[in-house]
């Protein structure tokens, strides 16, 4: 259970005062000694402001890129508007000398808007086909694979025909 700064400091002031010893205190008002303590630690370091409750996160994420980092990334991408989030994670880490993931680039990218579309070629299928066969097995396909030659080989095999 939370409690306010003033009932924290009650709490202590009752502690303080009371005949009882801190120990049975505490276990009569069903608050663990180690809570206890930390209240009173920083009360007498802080006093009354040092009981309020403190946020638990982190002022600053350990892994954020800093603003000056980010602001010339940005203008790197601007000046080489042509170049990909990979090629100007690339380029930054070579030329600054401070690495940037392309994934932070591409984050950093589309947040200040600065992502383009790829340029897509469409390519529509014609309705029919451009050399016409006249009789079957008259047109053949094959496919060949590279591979690193083995002893004996020549390299390239073929994989199959269609």
């Amino acid at each position: 259970m939370r409690y306010p700064a003033s009932e924290k400091h009650e709490i202590i002031r009752l502690v303080e005062q009371s005949h009882l010893s801190a120990r049975q205190t505490l276990e009569k008002l069903g608050i663990p000694r180690p809570t206890f303590y930390r209240w009173y630690d920083r009360f007498q370091t802080y006093g009354v402001e040092g009981l309020e409750d403190r946020t638990s996160a982190p002022s600053r994420v350990w892994n954020r890129i800093p603003d000056d980092i980010r602001d010339r990334i940005i203008a790197l991408a601007l000046d080489h508007a042509d170049l990909s989030p990979r090629e100007l994670a690339v380029k930054f880490t070579d030329t600054e000398s401070y690495f940037v993931s392309e994934a932070s680039v591409y984050r950093l990218l589309k947040a200040h808007d600065l992502i383009t579309s790829p340029a897509y070629i469409v390519i529509k299928a014609n309705d029919e086909f451009k050399d016409k066969t006249t009789r079957p097995n008259e047109m053949w396909q094959t496919d060949f694979t590279y591979r690193a030659p083995r002893p004996g080989w020549s390299g390239v095999h073929m994989t199959g025909m269609h």
